[in-house]
């Protein structure tokens, strides 16, 4: 049942007969820009056994783009929203963490009034702001860190507040003496439609049609949001080595967008100063993602610090090379041989790991074959949601 977009309250609770026989899981949401774990989630929820457990959504933003990203779930809007959303890519600072406390009342009475067992929350924003509230209710807080294990909620308020921390990666886990109590956090692999495919001849030509490039050209794309993290004018600093390398036609292609002005202006300005603008090409955001990475020669992750990167594991399910910075979760994803690894900060080294691809189709065809094998067996929806089941099931039984 789908409720997206009434106000808090209006959508009648349960009754305590029925949902004595389910655990209800309620999933905060702050601003309305969808992401990773976005997709993530809904790989989560589609795969909850119904019989067990009540999904109900909050988002803050009650007829948004994530309210209509999870339309088929039940939802009632934030009560605690301010007038002020969180912008996407701001710094979250003390004073934004401060300001949370005027909803904190009505989120607590909201989590009481539906008798909410679990909260689970997904990313930075939504952990400050309902972080407090689930414990001042009774419920238990599982905190899913996506991001650096150094960020300051990690660090300071989830061991306070979380009664689980679950992570996408070994590298997202907590550090530090404050986490010597290990059993509290724990690696669960972001989930993927493990069955996808790609008709990868087709998704190329339908690329070389979109942006009109000739049949020989080298297609290197980057998917995702252009934040600094990711590395976006490295990049275009890759392509205009390999221009200088290589005798055949390179592109570099950019699916996403950057989510801040001031990136963009900096990417299309960095791509008129290499001399790139023919041959970096902004695609915007284009989906199904696997279908347009399928299309591309090869997938490059220059990103420095990045927890566990969706396409990498959606390329190595539609048998695209991938050639990654060795930061981060890339070698938890492509462990096993199942990409190329290079030094981050480096367009040179980004270059080598191209030219290692091209170089020998066999042992690249060998690679792929490994990349789709363990992809199939590590990142599947049903495995995923089976480990958290059973996080949810510890915290209820105490």
């Amino acid at each position: 049942m789908s409720v997206a977009g009434l106000s808090a309250g209006t959508a009648a609770p349960e009754s305590v007969k029925a949902r004595s026989k389910r655990a209800t899981i309620c999933y905060p949401f702050a601003g309305d820009s969808v992401g990773g774990s976005h997709f993530s989630l809904r790989g989560l929820l589609e795969n909850l056994d119904p019989a067990r457990y009540r999904v109900l959504l909050v988002p803050e933003i009650p007829n948004g783009k994530i309210a209509a990203h999870f339309s088929t779930f039940e939802q009632i809007a934030d009560p605690g929203r301010s007038g002020e959303g969180f912008t996407p890519g701001e710094q979250f600072s003390v004073a934004k963490y401060l300001s949370t406390f005027a909803g904190l009342p009505q989120r607590v009475r909201f989590l009481r009034e539906h008798d909410v067992d679990v909260v689970h929350t997904n990313d930075g924003r939504s952990h400050a702001s309902w972080a407090l509230a689930a414990r001042l209710a009774g419920a238990q807080l599982v905190w899913h860190h996506r991001a650096d294990p150094n960020a300051m909620g990690l660090r300071i308020l989830a061991p306070l507040l979380a009664s689980k921390v679950l992570t996408v990666s070994s590298f997202s886990l907590p550090k530090g003496r404050i986490w010597s109590a290990a059993h509290k956090a724990e690696v669960v692999f972001s989930p993927f439609d493990t069955s996808i495919t790609a008709d990868r001849e087709q998704a190329r030509q339908r690329i070389l049609e979109f942006a009109d490039l000739p049949k020989d050209a080298l297609l290197l794309g980057i998917f995702g949001s252009f934040v600094p993290r990711k590395r976006p004018l490295l990049f275009v600093d890759l392509i205009a080595e390999l221009r200088s390398r290589l005798d055949r036609p390179v592109y570099g292609l950019m699916f996403g967008e950057a989510k801040v002005p001031e990136m963009d202006r900096n990417l299309r300005a960095h791509i008129e100063q290499t001399g790139m603008g023919d041959w970096v090409r902004l695609m915007g955001f284009q989906t199904p993602g696997h279908e347009w990475i399928a299309g591309c020669d090869q997938l490059i992750v220059p990103a420095v610090g990045e927890p566990l990167g969706r396409t990498l594991v959606e390329a190595m399910l539609v048998g695209t090379p991938v050639v990654a910075t060795r930061s981060g979760g890339n070698g938890e994803a492509l462990a096993g041989g199942c990409g190329v690894l290079v030094e981050p900060e480096s367009a040179s080294s980004l270059a080598e790991g191209v030219a290692k691809v091209l170089a020998d189709p066999a042992e690249t065809a060998r690679m792929l074959e490994r990349a789709e094998k363990s992809a199939r067996e590590r990142f599947g929806k049903e495995r995923h949601a089976a480990s958290v089941m059973r996080v949810y099931d510890e915290l209820r039984q105490g």
